[in-house]
């Protein structure tokens, strides 16, 4: 996959990548954002998108083989170009989403924030009370079950235990909920509404990872990247909810954390967590005991590893002091910065750290100021890649 000769091309308002990405025509219910890179609308006449203000001869930029921090962008693609995946309901489009998990028999399960476009917030209440925001489809695409209508605030990522029962981050309501495969709540923890630090309180939690034994590990939270603001901990509570640690505070040393958006237990059951503002991924074992810390997957906005240790990591967000139109735009944070990274999902080894196959997004660097390409990430058991995109598409990746 290349972006030289990369070009935009004026269709329904919305910029269409020529090289390395979906056509309009694929089948799936991609939403309307799903092609325009995040390009933003110009505020000028008419609305459309804004154009790269760099000179013909300079864009797109090249990005080194290399990040700063240790990440690979020249490594081989044994994949075909995304395709849109996921047959949604006649009029239903994919929203924003930030996650995609392959359950015990099979099937794959995708959230998204209610159709709409958007993090955090309530972008499933109000107006979009009435949608649903978790599907459950077959290998082939086919929707099997949706639910979840009026139950969450804005929803973040989803886990499914050995069981078959979900687990959802509500970032939007500041909860955590467990659901059997038909919907049901079995388990809520925090407290509707109410974002702080107490034991029994979330701040925007992201994510949640199971032990074997049942042990419930929840990331909080996504609050205040690049400030001192928000949570920033593990919390971790028995199979019933009940509190039993926590570890971690705002930080950039071993141990602590800024935005962690992902995570996921290897088979020997360490836990890995996307500290995503820090642009690493940490690992622990059950009880906090910092072990390692990596770099060379980029910035981790989602996380799988497989049964036999495989880990594929999405990185949604990497970028420096410009965006795709050629101004600045980067939060005076610092937030997302990690220089000459480019963007797409690293794949190697949950077991020595090995990273041996990149695909890339295809949207050419400089970034936009939003995610593109993958923020949630599994893979099945024919080895096919799975990205949810925050631009609203569910894209399917095929081994050549």
């Amino acid at each position: 996959m290349t972006f030289e000769g990369w070009k935009t091309v004026s269709l329904s308002a919305a910029l269409v990548l020529t090289a390395g990405v979906v056509s309009l025509n694929a089948q799936g219910s991609a939403g309307a954002l799903a092609q325009s890179c995040g390009v933003p609308t110009s505020p000028g006449r008419g609305g459309g998108r804004a154009q790269p203000q760099f000179p013909a001869d300079q864009y797109p930029v090249k990005l080194p083989p290399v990040s700063m921090l240790g990440a690979h962008n020249d490594l081989p693609n044994p994949y075909r170009a995304g395709v849109s995946w996921g047959e949604l309901p006649a009029g239903r489009k994919w929203g924003s989403s930030a996650s995609i998990k392959m359950a015990p028999d099979g099937t794959l399960w995708v959230v998204d924030r209610c159709g709409v476009s958007g993090a955090g917030g309530t972008t499933c209440a109000g107006p979009n009370a009435g949608v649903d925001p978790i599907f459950q489809l077959d290998k082939s695409g086919k929707v099997l079950k949706s639910f979840g209508a009026g139950m969450f605030v804005s929803p973040h990522k989803l886990a499914v235990d050995k069981d078959g029962n979900l687990w959802l981050a509500d970032n939007g309501g500041h909860q955590v909920f467990k659901l059997n495969h038909d919907g049901k709540v079995l388990l809520t923890l925090g407290k509707k509404g109410v974002a702080g630090p107490g034991l029994d309180e979330f701040d925007a939690p992201t994510d949640v990872a199971v032990a074997p034994n049942g042990d419930i590990f929840v990331g909080d939270g996504h609050t205040g990247g690049g400030t001192v603001t928000g949570n920033a901990r593990i919390m971790k509570f028995n199979k019933d909810g009940k509190f039993l640690r926590t570890w971690g505070k705002k930080g950039m040393g071993t141990g602590e954390f800024d935005v962690i958006h992902t995570l996921a237990f290897d088979s020997r059951g360490r836990l890995f967590v996307g500290d995503r503002q820090n642009n690493r991924l940490q690992i622990f074992d059950q009880d906090g005991k910092f072990i390692a810390q990596w770099f060379q997957f980029g910035r981790p906005s989602g996380m799988y590893i497989d049964k036999n240790d495989v880990i594929y990591v999405a990185d949604s967000e990497s970028r420096d002091g410009l965006t795709n139109t050629g101004q600045y735009a980067l939060a005076q944070t610092g937030y997302a910065y990690n220089p000459g990274a480019q963007r797409g999902i690293r794949i190697g080894s949950a077991r020595d750290g090995s990273v041996k196959y990149f695909i890339p997004d295809p949207c050419p660097y400089p970034y936009p100021g939003v995610s593109s390409l993958a923020e949630g990430i599994t893979s099945d058991l024919e080895g096919n890649v799975y990205g949810a995109d925050f631009l609203g598409d569910v894209r399917k990746f095929v081994k050549k």
